[in-house]
């Protein structure tokens, strides 16, 4: 089975979601709020917890990629050790891609040929999420 990537956010998840759909041209997403799960009487949710992310879904590009926010009352941490690496044998679309999500964010590596590949390069987009864009010519290296 694939290896599926699960990302928290800071009570944004709602606008990174939406974000991601729009650069992808996905579905439109299927959100699910913590307000709407079956609540436990012995832990009652905070009102302003309710309309958070519980869960949401999609699929980018062959991958699906699931996003939720923080637990209410647990501390979101922002790290530094997740990457996406967006892959693809068309480097018009790597370069769309590219360009959509470093908007608000912070470039890492323009967009260039390197020994490994024709088109790579690494950003950060405006939710801290690390991204990686690679030429796939479907040769291992």
């Amino acid at each position: 089975m694939p290896i599926e990537v699960y990302l928290n956010f800071n009570g944004n998840t709602r606008d990174a979601v939406e974000f991601y759909a729009e650069v992808f041209e996905t579905e439109t997403p299927q959100i699910m709020t913590f307000g709407e799960a079956p609540q436990n009487p012995d832990y009652p949710l905070p009102e302003e917890s309710k309309n958070l992310v519980m869960h949401a879904r999609l699929d980018l590009n062959g991958s699906r990629v699931m996003f939720s926010d923080t637990f209410p009352g647990r501390p979101f941490v922002e790290g530094n050790n997740i990457n996406l690496s967006f892959q693809s044998n068309n480097v018009e679309e790597i370069q769309a891609v590219y360009n959509k999500l470093k908007e608000g964010g912070q470039v890492g590596m323009e967009l260039q040929e390197t020994f490994w590949s024709k088109c790579y390069g690494s950003l950060t987009d405006k939710f801290g999420i690390h991204w990686m864009f690679n030429h796939d010519n479907g040769e291992e290296i």
